[in-house]
């Protein structure tokens, strides 16, 4: 039998047929300090409810996957240290130990389909990193795109990431790529990465209609839906690159490697653009939910 627990407001919402969006759990354990990190979570579920859905924010505790997490749940979670991140690959071993983890897009993709939702909203999934074709680094998130039948609500790919690469890969894999609103595709913090998106939609409906149809032509996997952040947010290509660069270089020097990557170059951007980098990431974390929702 599967470990799943469903917050109160998750099995009310299942029972009566009301639209859900699924919500990741890392950017609470790994992506802020406490108690933004709770703060923040809160603010990201009120986007959804007032876009009238009901949030389903995923973490596993103690060795169960809940869906949705009542506040006082939320509160343990964003205060819990030693918890693991959660991809594909230790999902089960985290689950089998009776351990607590936060998922990541991919973990978060298949506990949502669990769950029967269909649609989730994040910040930007993960990629190839730089320097892939030495080190072999390329996220889960892709493979799991290519997999799992959730439509994935993001500002594009993380821009510390290789974005051409991580385009290629998803083509390779069959995953429909859509910017929506614009023809170029988002760089997380910056409206345009400087790279065309593959497919280009203007409204929600639009999307809806492309994921269904999927689903009828029995198309495994999910969508990349590529919310550009919201301008009075953006931190444009040529201020945030340099810093990137400065952020990759000092990773490498000290030996920064595998899931240990992301959060230390997350980190590093947050001091070098003076918190900027944060209040984006934010801004763009709860445009995304109100357009899944």
């Amino acid at each position: 039998m599967i470990p799943l627990l469903c917050s109160p407001e998750v099995r009310a919402a299942r029972e009566a047929g009301a639209p859900l969006v699924a919500l990741e759990s890392t950017i609470i354990t790994h992506g802020m300090p406490w108690p933004q990190n709770r703060d923040t979570a809160l603010a990201v579920e009120a986007e959804v409810r007032a876009a009238g859905a009901t949030p389903a924010t995923i973490a596993v505790l103690d060795g169960q996957i809940h869906v949705g997490l009542e506040r006082g749940v939320l509160d343990r979670l964003a205060q819990a240290s030693g918890v693991m991140k959660l991809s594909r690959a230790d999902l089960a071993v985290c689950l089998a130990q009776r351990r607590t983890g936060a998922t990541t897009v991919a973990a978060t993709m298949i506990c949502a389909h669990l769950a029967g939702i269909e649609v989730f909203a994040t910040g930007g999934i993960g990629g190839v990193h730089r320097g892939a074709e030495s080190s072999f680094d390329i996220s889960a998130d892709l493979q799991e795109l290519a997999t799992t039948p959730v439509s994935v609500v993001a500002a594009g790919a993380k821009a510390i990431l290789d974005l051409p690469k991580t385009l290629e890969v998803l083509e390779t894999l069959g995953v429909p790529v859509i910017a929506v609103g614009q023809d170029a595709f988002p760089a997380f913090w910056s409206r345009d990465s400087g790279l065309r998106a593959p497919l280009r939609m203007d409204t929600a409906a639009e999307v809806a209609g492309a994921h269904r149809m999927r689903r009828t032509l029995g198309l495994a996997g999910g969508q990349l839906v590529a919310n550009p952040v919201p301008v009075d947010a953006e931190i444009p290509r040529s201020e945030i690159d340099p810093f990137i660069a400065r952020a990759l270089d000092e990773a490498a020097q000290q030996g920064v490697a595998a899931k240990a990557v992301t959060p230390f170059l997350l980190a590093r951007l947050y001091e070098l653009t003076q918190g900027r980098s944060l209040a984006a990431n934010i801004a763009l974390v709860k445009h995304n939910a109100r357009l899944a929702a």
